[in-house]
């Protein structure tokens, strides 16, 4: 399999990520371990006024989801592009199959084959 083809979908989806997350957090961290924390809006609320208070914690909250979601999916980028690295791209991390093109299309991090995906329920 070609994995160029792959590792460039998720460069790009990286950096994406990257870009999104600079806009509601910034990277915190002590030598080359980082995380990405979500930054508390500046929205010139007056203090005086509680309702525009209220609308800087909701929004900071609102930050945090969307920081812990794009930081999660970066992580599992990472992981794939790890993988390529070592060669063991595209095997399906339970069963140990090849994990189809059109799944890796579909999802470029995707660490299992189609059979061994984990299910959603709810």
């Amino acid at each position: 399999m070609d994995t160029s083809i792959f590792q460039g979908l998720l460069i790009k989806e990286k950096v994406d990520i990257e870009r999104t997350l600079t806009s509601v957090g910034h990277k915190e961290g002590v030598g080359h371990i980082t995380a990405w924390e979500p930054s508390f809006p500046d929205l010139n609320a007056s203090r005086a006024e509680q309702s525009e208070v209220a609308d800087e914690y909701e929004e900071f909250d609102n930050r945090i989801g969307v920081e812990t979601s794009l930081a999660r999916r970066l992580s599992d980028i990472d992981a794939a592009l790890s993988r390529i690295t070592n060669g063991i791209y595209g095997t399906c991390a339970v069963g140990g199959e090849q994990i189809s093109e059109d799944r890796l299309r579909a999802n470029p991090a995707a660490t299992t084959c189609i059979t061994h995906a984990p299910t959603r329920t709810g």
